[in-house]
């Protein structure tokens, strides 16, 4: 380390003249520029790595933190785990020392803005920006559960937009070692922001897992989509006593053109109980991925890079960033992970402008094809018959290919096609799975699905009425059936007569 540069401004106290007082600059190898802010810990400073001569923020440990042994240990114990994180989504960590009783940590500086200092700007964001987010998101926080770890603290002031529109996970301050020793996290809190903070992180900070996390950021997903929170209350305590109720207006009520799909999912991440929510970040990422909405690039950043979205890498031909997180494909796999040519290979499928899609169908040698095609090439191939309504399409290289009618832009054209050759698609094929993510919701959040019991209890009234009235005529003709039989051939008799 080299020596702490200081330097000495000098305040009026009274009669007593000026008193000097030195004000750190230099700490160590970082060089401090700017002062960015005050954390719960300690402050945050932009800084220069001398020997790297690259920018960083450092932060350091408050001096009342200081002098308590068990914090101490704690944010030594925070910057190891953070050391272990190496994701192209996650603000990366460099270095944790301490300098004449100044403990401090060393971490990327993201030269952007947080997701809600563009929610005060913007309220909401499209349906397709939201939901990018929130799959990226997702993806680094795999990361962190794959390492064995919980964030604790996901919010929007939390996940940060570089001025390229990449998105980058911060602050894992509050990180939590799923296997840590329990005598280092602090006892009846918690901690993290009760706006986002699932209902059983309230209670205690020690039993929360990957799917706490999960619901902050359901949480957060919600408040991009529609401007507000779930959930609120003038106190910390009405606040949690809401999220106990468990009921929240859907975001499809307040946003009605959110997809209902996604509406469903939404509620599966908000879960009151943890037993309900997704059960880790990859099944988010899947279904999320599955709706299709998702932008390839933030809108709202001027010449945001695009960011695939939506599984892991798997082909050698795909080649990540290690500094933005920006996936490039030299060709679209098949799932055999066979590459074929793209479609301007072939001047009958040339590519034109619009949306590009990787499409997946069979020729006319029942082999499975893949081409990228524009939306205007899809609907050209679907009206002239050389596309079935079996095909199946997705955004990006790398994400999951579901039916053509699963996309607004060829929904329309897929009913055409159906009218024409109506055997040509079962049905099943290009809903199943909307019916299965409405399926697990009805069945996992018992809460939504209210409005519908007054249907199946009034069936089964009826049913258990038919079986009480075959009862009581089975019970009639035991007891009387001898006397009426009786009656009724003497009233005969007498007819004859």
């Amino acid at each position: 380390m080299s020596d702490t540069k200081e330097m000495e401004s000098a305040s009026e106290t009274g009669d007593s003249g000026a008193n000097k007082k030195k004000q750190v600059t230099t700490i160590g190898d970082f060089e401090l520029k700017k002062k960015l802010g005050n954390g719960a810990t300690g402050e945050v400073f932009l800084a220069r790595q001398v020997s790297l001569d690259r920018p960083v923020a450092v932060k350091t440990l408050s001096k009342e933190l200081t002098k308590k042994e068990d914090a101490v240990a704690r944010f030594l114990r925070e910057a190891r785990s953070m050391d272990k994180l190496d994701h192209p989504n996650i603000v990366k960590f460099y270095v944790a020392d301490s300098y004449k009783g100044i403990h401090y940590v060393a971490i990327e500086y993201v030269n952007g803005k947080s997701i809600q200092n563009w929610l005060d700007k913007l309220k909401q964001f499209s349906i397709g920006d939201a939901v990018h987010i929130a799959m990226v998101t997702a993806e680094a926080l795999k990361h962190a559960h794959d390492q064995n770890m919980v964030h604790r603290d996901v919010k929007p002031d939390n996940i940060m937009l570089t001025s390229a529109g990449v998105v980058k996970v911060a602050d894992f301050g509050l990180v939590k070692t799923l296997d840590e020793d329990v005598a280092l996290t602090q006892n009846d809190t918690g901690l993290g922001t009760p706006l986002y903070m699932a209902p059983e992180q309230a209670v205690s900070a020690k039993t929360v897992d990957q799917r706490s996390d999960i619901y902050s950021l359901g949480a957060t997903l919600y408040h991009m989509l529609t401007g507000v929170l779930p959930y609120s209350g003038q106190t910390a305590v009405e606040l949690i006593m809401a999220k106990e109720r468990g009921v929240f207006e859907a975001a499809r009520k307040l946003r009605p053109e959110i997809p209902e799909r996604l509406d469903l999912m939404i509620d599966k991440m908000l879960a009151k109980d943890p037993k309900h929510r997704y059960k880790n970040c990859a099944e988010v990422v899947r279904d999320l991925a599955s709706v299709g909405v998702h932008n390839a690039a933030i809108s709202f950043v001027d010449d945001a890079l695009p960011t695939s979205v939506g599984s892991e890498p798997t082909s050698e031909l795909k080649r990540t960033s290690p500094v933005m997180g920006i996936t490039m494909d030299s060709a679209a796999p098949t799932p055999g992970g066979r590459h074929v040519p793209e479609a301007a290979d072939d001047p009958e499928e040339s590519i034109d402008s619009g949306q590009t899609w990787f499409v997946q169908y069979r020729d006319a040698e029942k082999k499975t094809i893949v081409k990228k095609m524009s939306t205007a090439r899809v609907l050209k191939l679907l009206k002239a018959g050389k596309l079935s309504a079996k095909a199946r399409a997705k955004v990006t290289a790398t994400g999951y290919y579901l039916p053509l009618a699963e996309f607004a832009e060829f929904t329309e054209a897929i009913e055409q096609t159906l009218q024409r050759n109506p055997a040509d698609v079962r049905h099943d094929d290009l809903k199943n799975v909307y019916k299965k993510a409405r399926r697990e919701q009805k069945q996992e959040t018992p809460g939504r699905s209210v409005k519908d019991r007054p249907h199946g209890m009034m069936g089964n009234g009826v049913g258990i009425a038919c079986l009480l009235a075959i009862g009581l005529l089975l019970w009639l003709g035991a007891m009387y059936g001898r006397v009426m039989f009786e009656y009724l051939g003497q009233v005969v008799t007498d007819m004859m007569n």
